[in-house]
């Protein structure tokens, strides 16, 4: 079955109870099995407790603020796809948004065919990831004493785990399985958070710069994640560290 055709849960944390319907109601017509809660506290519990494949967050709510409810998902690691919403004309809230882990964001009003095509976009992106990291719990990543093992997606550095956010695991897949490869700021935001946006170039140096305080022993002369200046940056060869390598 396609994306476009395969059930999914969508939750809905909106207070506007019209926008709320009218999400409800197209999404549910596409197939899909759709909640909506007006409230930011009980939407990030049923967030961080039920089993939905979409949130939809609307950044202005009672309780929790939809930026802080995306946070705390990717503090805990919940890979769940975030579209969110915003009513602000000023582009703050939505950098700050996608910095902190939401895919894609919709600024009201915004008309239902949108909203649709970027439901469709986020499952299909959702699919060709699980599609290219369906493999054995076993198979690892490994590049020095920095070991990937995608399908826990778990990163350990001497043995230790790493805490990741969503994004920066994403990031640190992408970069260790293709060593050696270069790639611009413009590709890493295409190829890892799944859109292409002049101007967000900076949320790809945010990313890295929380990625290297993480996993290089001394950042300001990193081993992984290395700058080609000028270009972007890339992961090292294996003639330069051990690996990475599958086994």
């Amino acid at each position: 079955m396609t994306a476009a055709t395969t059930p999914r849960s969508v939750l809905v944390i909106e207070d506007d109870p019209d926008i709320g319907s009218l999400v409800e109601l197209h999404l549910g017509d596409a197939g899909h099995r759709v909640v909506v809660e007006p409230n930011g506290s009980r939407g990030l519990e049923r967030a961080l407790s039920g089993d939905y494949d979409l949130v939809i967050l609307d950044i202005m709510l009672p309780g929790v603020d939809g930026l802080e409810i995306c946070r705390r998902l990717r503090a805990e690691a919940h890979h769940i796809p975030i579209l969110m919403l915003t009513a602000r004309s000023t582009e703050v809230d939505r950098v700050v948004g996608l910095e902190m882990g939401a895919d894609d964001y919709l600024t009201k009003p915004f008309s239902v065919r949108e909203l649709s095509a970027r439901v469709k976009a986020l499952f299909r992106r959702v699919e060709a990831f699980t599609a290219d990291t369906a493999i054995s719990e076993d198979e690892i990543l490994t590049a020095g004493d920095l070991v990937i093992n995608r399908a826990r997606r778990e990163a350990r550095l001497s043995g230790e785990v790493v805490n990741l956010t969503a994004k920066e695991f994403d990031l640190l897949v992408h970069f260790a399985s293709n060593p050696g490869q270069v790639f611009t700021r413009s590709q890493l935001l295409d190829q890892v958070w799944g859109y292409a946006h002049e101007g967000y170039e900076h949320t790809v140096n945010t990313h890295i710069n929380r990625l290297r305080s993480k996993i290089e022993p001394d950042s300001a002369t990193p081993r992984f994640i290395l700058t080609v200046w000028g270009v972007g940056y890339r992961f090292p060869g294996t003639d330069e560290l051990e690996g990475p390598r599958s086994c």
